[in-house]
C-alpha cells in the first residue's frame, strides 16, 4: 500500500492508497443525480522547468510534454521581461519571473528585481492567497527545489503577505547536505528534483490538492556551467520526464474522479545568444519562453504570444476564484482561456 506522509508541517500523518480512498468517495456519487454535478471540481497545477529558452524546448524531443498537449491543449512561444524601455521592463532573472508567475504583475509591481528578493510588495497578491481569499477551504501545496519560493515570494507566513496560504509544502532540500551533498554538474540539484518530482507524484495521486506549484531547478543550473549544450538538451529530457511522473497522477485522477484539472508548464526566462551559459537582459533570446497547457479552452490570444504574467488570470478563469476589484485592477496580464 502506498503511504503518503506530510513533511513540511512538523509531523507525520499517512494517507491510505488512491484506490481505497476513491471506493468510498465514488460508492457516494449517485450517476444523474445533483451530487455527481456538485463534485465536479476545477484543479490547477503549474510546474516551472527553470532557464529552457523556447528554441531549446522546440528542438528537444520532450515527449511527456507532447502528451499534455496532445489532451487537448497547446503550446506557444510566450514572454517575460515585461514592456521594453516601459515601466513594466522586469530583468530576465529567476526569482523575477518567478513572482511574475506568481502575482501576475511584471517587477515594477512586485518589486523583486533580483535573486535575493529582499523587498517584495506584498500587496500585489500572489495567486495562493488570492485562492484562499476566495475560498479558505481551497487546498494548496508547494513543491520547490528552491527554499526560498515559499519563504521569501510566497511569503507564507508573513502577515503582510497573507499569513499561512500552503496547507503543505516540500522544500528547503538544497540545505539538507547529508541526504544531497554538494557535487559537480549539479547532481545533488538533480537528486533534489527527483524526489521532488517522485513527491510531488504521490501527493497530487493521493490527495489531489485544488491548486499546487511544482519547481524544478536543474535545467538553469546546467545551463549556467555548460551552456548551449548536449548537456543542456539531456537536462530537458530529463525534467520532461519528472512532468511525466506529475501527469501521470493527474491522469489517475481524472479518470476516476470528477475533476477538471488545468495543467500549465512554463520557465522563467530564456538564454543569452552567445553562449546560452547567461541571462538577465532583454535580448529575444532571454525574453522568449513558453508554456504548455493541457487545457482545450484556448482563446486565440493563446497563440498571439501570451506573457508570464497571464497565466494567474488564467487560474482564476479555470478555478472560478474571485478577487478583491483593487488586486484584479492591479493584474498586469489577462486570461487565455475563453471557456
Amino acid at each position: 500500500m502506498t503511504r503518503l506522509f506530510f513533511m513540511g508541517q512538523g509531523f507525520a500523518k499517512p494517507f491510505s492508497d488512491l484506490s481505497l480512498r476513491l471506493f468510498f468517495i465514488l460508492t457516494l456519487i449517485i450517476p444523474g443525480t445533483t451530487l455527481e454535478a456538485e463534485m465536479t471540481a476545477a484543479k490547477t497545477l503549474f510546474v516551472v522547468m527553470d532557464g529552457i529558452p523556447a528554441d531549446v524546448i522546440e528542438r528537444v524531443a520532450t515527449p511527456h510534454l507532447d502528451q499534455i498537449i496532445r489532451a487537448s491543449g497547446g503550446f506557444a512561444r510566450a514572454y517575460v521581461g515585461g514592456e521594453i524601455g516601459g515601466a513594466s521592463e522586469s530583468p530576465t532573472i529567476s526569482a523575477v519571473g518567478y513572482q511574475s508567475l506568481l502575482t501576475g504583475t511584471w517587477a515594477n509591481k512586485h518589486q523583486v528585481f533580483n535573486n535575493d528578493a529582499a523587498s517584495p510588495d506584498y500587496d500585489y497578491w500572489d495567486i495562493f492567497r488570492m485562492a484562499k481569499a476566495h475560498d479558505p477551504s481551497l487546498s494548496t501545496a508547494l513543491f520547490s527545489t528552491w527554499e526560498d519560493n515559499r519563504t521569501k515570494l510566497i511569503g507564507d507566513g508573513l502577515a503582510a503577505a497573507g499569513g499561512h496560504k500552503l496547507d503543505y509544502y516540500l522544500d528547503g532540500l538544497e540545505h539538507d547536505t547529508q541526504r544531497f551533498p554538494d557535487q559537480k554538474a549539479a547532481a545533488n540539484i538533480k537528486a533534489i528534483d527527483v524526489y521532488i518530482a517522485e513527491q510531488a507524484a504521490d501527493y497530487l495521486l493521493n490527495v489531489g490538492p485544488d491548486l499546487s506549484w511544482v519547481y524544478f531547478q536543474y535545467s538553469d543550473d546546467v545551463g549556467h556551467q555548460a551552456g548551449d549544450s548536449a548537456a543542456l538538451d539531456d537536462s530537458v529530457r530529463f525534467t520532461d520526464a519528472l512532468v511525466g511522473q506529475l501527469w501521470a497522477s493527474i491522469e489517475s485522477r481524472q479518470k476516476m474522479l470528477d475533476e477538471d484539472w488545468l495543467v500549465v508548464i512554463t520557465t522563467d526566462h530564456g538564454r543569452d545568444a552567445i553562449n546560452g551559459k547567461g541571462h538577465g537582459g532583454q535580448s529575444v533570446r532571454e525574453r522568449t519562453t513558453w508554456i504548455a497547457t493541457n487545457s482545450g479552452c484556448l482563446a486565440d490570444r493563446f497563440d498571439d504570444t501570451p506573457a508570464i504574467v497571464d497565466i494567474v488570470p488564467s487560474i482564476l478563469a479555470h478555478m472560478t476564484i474571485q478577487v478583491p476589484s483593487a488586486i484584479q485592477q492591479g493584474l498586469d496580464g489577462s486570461s487565455f482561456l475563453d471557456c
